[in-house]
């Protein structure tokens, strides 16, 4: 069951998720979800996912490897923060998960009821716009919230005009 959203009028502040990894495109959702976030009176969320699977080793090393994955989302992620603080002036709510992206956006999604929008990139890759947008847009993913998918080839300027 869905939970219903709290809006601005139930007193909630309407987020916008941004989902971070590693694909150069991903630093456009960020920049459009904070500037659409200030320009709001809104809040800006990132989400990191790790991968699940690649920890299939031996207790030691799975602990070594889950910890080292945790450190570089950790990094990723406060990189990203940071270039929003100094180029929008806005203070993101940082989320490290474990799992698969879809389902880890689901859940954040249900958890956070004032998260109204999902902010994605799409690539500029001749192979698509990435796996995340790809699954999004088929029909792996269905989210109670709607779906802003930025082009990668926007600039922070055209992003200022458009907020």
């Amino acid at each position: 069951m869905v939970s219903k959203r709290i809006g601005r009028d139930a007193g909630g502040k309407r987020k916008f998720l941004a989902i971070i990894d590693d694909t150069p495109e991903c630093g456009r959702a960020a920049a459009y979800a904070a500037r659409r976030a200030k320009a709001s009176g809104g809040g800006c969320v990132l989400l990191y996912v790790i991968a699940p699977g690649d920890f299939q080793h031996w207790l030691g090393v799975e602990k070594i490897m889950r910890a080292e994955a945790a450190e570089e989302a950790q990094a990723r992620i406060s990189r990203v923060a940071e270039d929003l603080r100094e180029s929008v002036g806005i203070e993101s709510e940082l989320v490290v998960r474990e799992g698969k992206a879809i389902e880890a956006i689901d859940a954040l999604i249900e958890n956070d009821r004032e998260i109204a929008i999902l902010v994605l990139a799409a690539s500029e890759s001749s192979e698509g716009p990435g796996p995340l947008v790809s699954s999004v847009a088929g029909k792996g993913a269905a989210f109670p919230i709607p779906v802003t998918i930025v082009p990668a080839s926007l600039t922070d300027e055209e992003i200022a005009s458009l907020c």
